[in-house]
This record gives structure tokens, C-alpha cells and sequence, in this order.
């Protein structure tokens, strides 16, 4: 059994500036969980999979992904989780919002993958920067650093991503266009 998720991730140029700040909260706050992934939002949650079924389960998001529309993303500014998680906020476009509801759906009746925190909560679409091993004290600190900062970026996502846990981190293990057209 590995360890995945499927998630929307930016352009490089994107990438590089949240590396950047995640990358400060790790020196600055001895906050490095983050930099344990690429910059993402993630979609489908973190979830078990049979190595073996590997093919099934890529097959199968290769054809959700190929009957969804790329999705324009906006990253504005900043936002928490308190008392430990900071975040590059994401707009909540309707858009974004159905993909992750439909891709929910598809791997639950395609694939039995349920994620049942995400049944219990809204969908909350954010970038991690500063992850769960931000101390309450330090977060006390950053927060108010990073509170009104200004950060604008948009892009387009034109595909989704799983991503692969080797024990220590996420990779990419594989991506899949988006290029419905209706």
C-alpha cells in the first residue's frame, strides 16, 4: 500500500515563490513540514491505494480529468488555520469548487476512496506554507507578519496531479490534462 493525493499545482514561477516563504517559515519558525511537497491545492485528500492497482486508479483519473475544463485560480493574500497552519489563501470560484466536488464523487463511486472528514466540512482550498509543526507560539509571531501581506497570482489549471509518499515526501507520480470541450 503507498500513500496519495491529487491535487491542482501552480505554475513553476508560482511554485518558486511559495517555496520561497515556506522555505523562510522552516529558518525562521522551524516550520519545515511544508516544504515536504510542492505547492498545491489539494483536491482528494491523502488516502491509501494497492501499489498493484496502481493502473486502475491513474486510468481512472485520467478519464474524470479528461471531461473537466481547465479552471482559472486566483491566490490572494494570506489566511490561517489557527492556531498552526498558515496559508496562501484561494479564491472559492465556483469552478474550483464543483472540480473538487466532482472529482470527490468520482473516486468514492469509481474507486470506493472516501475521504470522511470532507463529508463532515466545507471545502477549504489553500496553499500551505506554514504546516502542523508551527509551534502555537510561533504562530502567534508569523501570523501577524503575514496577516496583510499582499500576494496576487493567477493562473490557469490545466491539469491535475497525484502525488506519490516515498516515506518522507510527496511527489508527482502523475499528471492528467483537463481539456474538456463542450
Amino acid at each position: 500500500m503507498s500513500r496519495f493525493f491529487v491535487a491542482l499545482l501552480p505554475p513553476q514561477d508560482i511554485q518558486d515563490y511559495a517555496n520561497q516563504i515556506k522555505q523562510y517559515f522552516a529558518d525562521r519558525y522551524a516550520s519545515g513540514g511544508a516544504l515536504k511537497s510542492p505547492p498545491h491545492i489539494t483536491l482528494q485528500p491523502p488516502f491509501e491505494w494497492a501499489d498493484a492497482n496502481l493502473p486502475q486508479l491513474e486510468a481512472s483519473l485520467k478519464e474524470f480529468a479528461s471531461g473537466q475544463l481547465p479552471v482559472a485560480i486566483t491566490l490572494k493574500g494570506f489566511d490561517a488555520f489557527a492556531p498552526r497552519v498558515i496559508y496562501i489563501n484561494v479564491d472559492r470560484s465556483q469552478e474550483l469548487l464543483t472540480l473538487q466536488a466532482d472529482l470527490m464523487v468520482h473516486t468514492e463511486s469509481n474507486l470506493g476512496i472516501v475521504d470522511k472528514v470532507s463529508k463532515t466540512r466545507p471545502f477549504a482550498p489553500h496553499m500551505t506554507v506554514a504546516f502542523r509543526d508551527l509551534s502555537k507560539q510561533n504562530f502567534r509571531t508569523a501570523w501577524p507578519e503575514f496577516e496583510k501581506r499582499q500576494l496576487h497570482f493567477e493562473f490557469t489549471a490545466d491539469k491535475l496531479t497525484l502525488l506519490l509518499h516515498d516515506g518522507k515526501r510527496w511527489n508527482i507520480k502523475s499528471e492528467f490534462g483537463l481539456f474538456a470541450s463542450y
